[in-house]
């Protein structure tokens, strides 16, 4: 008989994530994976049961090959001719952040549990951020492999 886990039962953790030097694909799957809480041996994909992941460093992330001036973001306005596209290159002046959100985003599902389980992600510029009291485990990514992510 199947046990599904109850929301009284559920217990949320705090990681924190360096990204100095980390390449950005492979940094959302692992936080994607803690996010929607596939780390816990108690994971049920309806379910929001995963854990807080605070990024900090963010400004020196990494992309692969020549993805940093040839990727294209595709957004549109609404508008007929309305398509913007832009490159992490311009992207990363305004809005550092937004190229690992963009890519977390992504491997979540869709819809309300998806975008209640990106509310968990925290991304900092800088060393400092202010979630130091919630006493986040810090995990090195260049340890790190994709299959032994921290299991709770």
């Amino acid at each position: 008989m199947t046990k599904f886990v109850k929301k009284s039962e559920i217990s949320t953790n705090w990681f924190e994530i360096d990204a100095k030097n980390a390449v950005v694909g492979r940094l959302a799957t692992i936080i994607s994976k803690i996010i929607r809480g596939k780390n816990k041996n108690t994971y049920s994909p309806h379910v929001d049961h995963g854990d807080f992941v605070v990024v900090k460093n963010i400004e020196k992330i990494k992309f692969t090959g020549k993805k940093f001036q040839n990727k294209k973001y595709y957004s549109h306005t609404g508008y007929p001719g309305g398509i913007k596209e832009t490159t992490p290159e311009k992207l990363s002046v305004k809005k550092p952040d937004e190229s690992l959100k963009l890519a977390v985003k992504r491997m979540l599902p869709g819809g309300v549990l998806g975008r209640k389980q990106l509310t968990k992600l925290k991304i900092y510029a800088g060393e400092n951020h202010p979630h130091v009291s919630q006493n986040p485990t810090v995990i090195d990514v260049s340890k790190l492999n994709n299959k032994n992510i921290v299991r709770s």
